[in-house]
């Protein structure tokens, strides 16, 4: 998907808004009638189709955002994801307890063909084309991005993006923090209930606070890294410090868990704390790409993102594993395993993550004698 965000940037609106929202509204509606392996081909294609969305949004950044914008535009648009996420756990209980869980999926799903039918009427390619934008803002984003932005396109430069070290230090971080992620979102609960015999999952708020103070910090995160810019910090500088903040802390926390288990309270501060902070790279490795290659950014987020998911199979699997093997030990050695694959991950990206644009993504022009 990333690939065809890469060759047909005009489509992209409508494709990944289209294909992400209809198999939402699709999944639940026959997943009754028609069994388990018709609800997980629809969740497998429901999983295909939205991975085309940041691909897709990115490639909108590419044209709309001023360079040192960048970050707060970013990271409010990527924080949608834990509103979302916030009210869809606060509301899903009660509105399966009214109306019956069919109705969360069918709520959900309208709500998300409401935002693709906004997302058609208001959305364009760029400010060139934008019909309602005044003409003083279209100058000065078109300005500020005279020195990247081209409308030729050219082939992309896979063996370059290869061989690409500050591309891989990107990827591996984004793999070790998505580690972090599915952990903090997949094990935490289980933890609280086996540890303290209290089922998170039963509280709506406490299920939710975390992702909301989550979507506040990255936001916020955004604001802070384009204010640093504004004071001559060196744009890489801002970006591995954003990283820094939002994997060593949240890592870190996790690993403290295990050993104050008589504590519920300090227990869920912690976690709120691990998840509040790791939006932080919002600011930092995952709009890194926009940087690095912004002629490329759609494909390369799509790229990386897809890498990066390899932490959602890989992280349940093992983790279960350690479990398994013993249950109090296994959670020591858990979180202790998500904060080693986090610092390596991150050292990579500290020796050798960049935020100039790489040769192999500049405009080759060719003159003539």
């Amino acid at each position: 998907m990333a690939t065809m965000t890469e060759l047909s940037p005009t489509e992209d609106k409508s494709k990944y808004s289209q294909d992400t929202q209809v198999d939402e509204k699709l999944s639940p509606r026959k997943a009754t009638d028609l069994g388990l392996t018709f609800l997980i081909a629809t969740r497998i294609l429901q999983g295909l189709s939205q991975g085309s969305g940041l691909g897709g949004q990115f490639a909108l950044w590419e044209s709309w955002s001023p360079p040192h914008e960048r970050s707060r535009l970013c990271s409010i648009a990527l924080s949608g994801i834990l509103l979302g996420s916030f009210i869809a756990i606060l509301l899903g209980g009660l509105i399966s307890q009214t109306l019956g869980w069919p109705f969360v999926f069918y709520v959900f799903g309208g709500v998300g063909c409401v935002f693709c039918l906004l997302w058609f009427v208001l959305v364009y390619d760029g400010p060139v084309t934008h019909p309602w934008i005044n003409t003083t803002e279209k100058e000065y984003i078109m300005s500020s991005l005279a020195q990247q932005v081209s409308s030729s396109r050219q082939p992309l430069p896979i063996k370059a993006m290869v061989r690409s070290l500050p591309l891989w230090s990107m990827g591996f971080c984004c793999f070790s923090h998505q580690w972090l992620i599915n952990i903090m979102v997949i094990y935490t609960p289980t933890y609280i209930s086996s540890v303290f015999n209290i089922n998170i999952r039963d509280s709506g708020f406490l299920s939710a606070l975390p992702f909301i103070i989550a979507w506040v910090v990255g936001i916020l995160g955004g604001q802070l890294a384009d204010f640093l810019l504004t004071k001559n910090f060196r744009l890489v500088t801002v970006r591995k410090i954003a990283t820094v903040l939002g994997t060593l802390p949240s890592s870190a926390a996790l690993v403290i868990l295990p050993y104050i288990t008589s504590s519920y309270i300090i227990t869920v501060g912690l976690l709120t704390l691990a998840c509040g902070l790791s939006p932080l790279c919002q600011s930092g490795i995952y709009i890194n790409t926009l940087d690095l290659a912004p002629r490329h950014s759609s494909f390369l987020m799509g790229v990386s993102r897809g890498f990066a998911q390899i932490a959602a199979i890989l992280a349940p699997t093992v983790s279960g594993f350690l479990l398994s093997q013993d249950p109090e030990l296994g959670w020591r050695n858990t979180f202790s395993l998500s904060f080693a694959i986090n610092a390596l991950g991150l050292i990579f990206y500290l020796i050798f993550g960049e935020a100039d644009v790489q040769d192999w993504a500049k405009e080759r022009k060719l003159t003539r004698l």
